[in-house]
């Protein structure tokens, strides 16, 4: 009876010493932690808040002379726009 008596004593310091170095790691890792969170909260304070970038909008593709031409032709065409009117548009396209 003896030895079982040892042997269950042995076993409880054993388990007793595991769960104490356990909680002390873990102890240790969660202030490590808490002083790292610490760290970068302050670091985010310190900096001042950056404009948002937004890209700048693609530039419209520059109309096709010819393609407005044929419409200013349309538009005479069905008596909308006058000669002198299209004179003017097509000098104005072309310069």
């Amino acid at each position: 009876m003896p030895g079982l008596l040892r042997g269950v004593a042995r076993t409880a310091v054993v388990a007793g010493t595991a769960t104490a170095v356990s909680n002390r790691v873990s102890r240790r890792q969660a202030n490590r932690w808490a002083t790292q969170d610490e760290a970068v909260y302050y670091e985010q304070q310190q900096q001042p808040y950056a404009q948002p970038q937004y890209a700048q909008p693609a530039a419209a593709p520059e109309p096709d002379p010819i393609e407005q031409l044929q419409r200013l032709g349309d538009l005479k065409a069905q008596g909308i726009l006058t000669e002198e009117e299209f004179q003017a548009q097509k000098a104005k396209l072309l310069a």
